[in-house]
């Protein structure tokens, strides 16, 4: 008689406990021997199958029963990981072939997309079956990496800011470090930010690809160059269709560190933005500047971002410069970004003590 009883009830599968075929099993409770304080109160279901599933691994049973049952508790709870990790066992032991366990990694992965486990569990499958031995189920290495950037562009329209799908795409680049696979990824991005220039992850993802890639380092000098003045006119683009976008402004701060080049070097394209806008005044023209271009017509301005950038790129000329970046910060904190004060005066309180 199954756990659940009832005219209305539909036909759910056996515990594993009214299971014929698992009674050679000894299940093993969860708090044998011991009177926990505050224990968990799990499902019925569940605990019988963490139960049966101890039982296995104290055997040492690796077998597809085993396989049915460690799936059977990941999707009741995703984040066992000593269920992934003996599922992944046991695969193993059997010589399963791990193309099928991809295909059923698809459906958990997107309903689970925000447990690591998944993603992880995902890493060992294709791994094994790129590596190069002479498996029967090994699979091109470049083939099964281009088929992983597509399914995670799947996953990622579910949720473009996934941590664990932007991992897991960055993991599969620096693996497999293909030439081919890294060149798709810009126009990759370019259509994210387009999509929404506020996407942080698509600019995380931005620099990785362009200034963490590895096999960048055979570059020459006039090539990194041209890499910097084509990523500055992107950011500059970004930032005059949103200029109180945070995220382009770290990305600016992020590769002019990485670069070392002195944030003072962007200070005219900065003070466009740093300053509330002036009404033009009759019939004058507004003059273009297509090296620093400047703010949409409905931008919100000051922008604080560019503010804050003025006021660093001043702090580290040092001198008369710290005394501008401390009026620029105390600027922000008592008129246009009063919310954060206290950092402001943070700020303040950190370069007045160097």
């Amino acid at each position: 008689m199954s756990h659940i009883s009832g005219d209305n009830t539909p036909n759910l599968p056996l515990m594993y406990s009214e299971r014929p075929d698992w009674a050679d099993v000894v299940p093993l409770p969860q708090y044998e021997g011991v009177n926990p304080i505050a224990p968990i109160f799990y499902t019925p279901e569940y605990k019988d199958a963490t139960d049966y599933f101890r039982g296995v691994v104290k055997t040492s049973e690796m077998s597809q029963r085993v396989l049915d049952l460690t799936e059977t508790i990941i999707r009741m709870n995703p984040a066992h990981y000593s269920a992934w990790q003996y599922r992944y066992r046991t695969l193993r032991a059997l010589e399963a072939p791990l193309d099928a366990e991809l295909r059923l990694m698809d459906s958990l992965a997107i309903q689970f997309m925000k447990t690591y486990q998944v993603w992880h569990h995902r890493r060992l499958i294709l791994t094994h079956l790129t590596a190069p031995t002479s498996s029967p189920t090994k699979v091109d290495p470049i083939e099964a990496a281009t088929a992983e950037l597509d399914f995670i562009a799947r996953v990622l329209t579910v949720d473009t800011k996934n941590y664990h799908t932007w991992s897991y795409r960055q993991w599969i680049l620096a693996h497999f470090d293909d030439a081919g696979l890294w060149l798709g990824e810009l126009p990759y991005i370019d259509d994210l930010l387009d999509e929404d220039v506020r996407n942080n992850s698509a600019w995380h993802h931005r620099f990785f690809v362009v200034f963490g890639r590895g096999s960048r380092s055979g570059a020459t000098p006039e090539e990194d160059a041209e890499v910097f003045r084509r990523e500055i006119r992107y950011i500059k683009d970004k930032v005059s269709l949103a200029p109180n976008n945070p995220s382009a402004w770290n990305y600016l701060r992020g590769i002019l560190d990485h670069t070392q080049i002195p944030f003072n070097t962007l200070t005219p394209f900065a003070e466009l933005y740093a300053v509330a806008r002036v009404p033009a005044s009759g019939g004058a023209e507004e003059v273009i500047d297509l090296e620093n271009p400047g703010p949409s017509p409905d931008a919100v301005l000051p922008c604080v971002a560019a503010m804050d950038f003025l006021a660093e790129a001043k702090a580290r000329e040092g001198g008369e410069g710290t005394a501008n970046a401390i009026k620029i910060w105390k600027t922000l904190a008592d008129k246009h970004d009063i919310m954060r004060k206290k950092y402001w005066e943070y700020r303040i309180k950190e370069v007045s003590n160097v």
